[in-house]
C-alpha cells in the first residue's frame, strides 16, 4: 500500500521526526496538534484559546489532506487538567457535527512545549 504525506503551511510545521498527517489507502491519520499558532510556532495562551487552535490546526490538515473534521471516525484528546473536559466538549460541537467521530479523553502529566490540550485524529475516506 501507498503511503503519502500531508502537510500544509496552515498548521504548525511538525516539531519532531514526524509529519503532519500520513495517508495510507482509504485512511489519514492526523498526528497531535498542540495549541500553536501556525504564523509565529508560538503556544496560544490560555486553555480556551489552546483548544481552539487544536482544533484549528486539525481542520487544516484535515482539509489539506483533502477531507474535513466531519470525516473524523476517531479522536483522541490530551488533557494536562482533566477539569477542561467540558471546555473541549463545548468547541466541540462548533467543530464537529453529528454523528460526532469516537473519542477518547486522556489525562496526562504534560505535553510538549507546556501544552494544556493535545488532540490527534483518523479520518477515513468512503470507497
Amino acid at each position: 500500500m501507498t503511503r503519502s504525506i500531508v502537510s500544509t503551511p496552515s498548521a504548525p510545521a511538525a516539531i519532531g521526526t514526524y509529519s503532519q498527517a500520513v495517508r495510507c489507502g482509504d485512511t489519514l491519520y492526523l498526528s497531535g496538534q498542540i495549541g500553536l499558532d501556525p504564523a509565529t510556532g508560538q503556544l496560544v495562551e490560555g486553555v480556551e484559546s489552546q483548544v481552539n487552535r487544536v482544533f484549528g490546526n486539525l481542520k487544516a490538515v484535515a482539509e489539506a489532506g483533502g477531507a474535513s473534521l466531519g470525516d473524523v471516525v476517531k479522536l483522541t484528546v490530551y488533557l494536562t487538567d482533566l477539569a477542561n473536559f467540558a471546555r473541549v466538549n463545548e468547541a466541540m460541537t462548533r467543530y464537529f457535527s453529528q454523528p460526532y467521530p469516537a473519542r477518547a479523553v486522556v489525562g496526562v502529566a504534560s505535553l510538549p512545549r507546556g501544552a494544556l490540550i493535545e488532540a490527534d485524529a483518523i479520518i477515513v475516506f468512503p470507497r
